[in-house]
């Protein structure tokens, strides 16, 4: 049963998460900012890999970001040889309502905030 009503929860968040998310692209495919280049990160920070992604990102240490299709990216992934030469094709995740919660304090934001920096030039 508690299961259930978190499965549930999780479900109306991310249902919450991706309308803000659509919502987002339209805005700025019609007013700005452009979309970027999205290039996914390895876990240690030491390089960073080319995605065939187009988007924004959400944070400034570029870790999340939405596609131009709308879709949510935590862009960290295993480093590799191939990853450098190749790139890297990231998987879509579902989108939270709030960036990093329950990292440390002043870590986390909410999804709505973060896009609308997003859009004011802030990011």
């Amino acid at each position: 049963a508690q299961a259930d009503a978190l499965a549930r929860r999780q479900a109306a968040e991310h249902t919450a998460a991706r309308r803000l998310l659509a919502d987002f692209v339209a805005a700025a495919q019609e007013r700005g900012p452009a979309p970027v280049p999205l290039r996914a990160r390895s876990y240690d920070g030491r390089h960073r890999y080319r995605t065939p992604l187009e988007g924004w990102y959400l944070r400034r240490n570029e870790s999340v970001a939405v596609s131009t299709s709308g879709d949510f990216y935590v862009l960290g992934v295993p480093g590799s040889l191939r990853a450098l030469v190749r790139g890297v094709v990231p998987v879509p995740a579902d989108p939270p309502l709030v960036l990093g919660r329950g990292g440390r304090d002043g870590e986390s934001v909410d999804l709505a905030d973060a896009l609308r920096a997003v859009l004011d030039g802030e990011r």
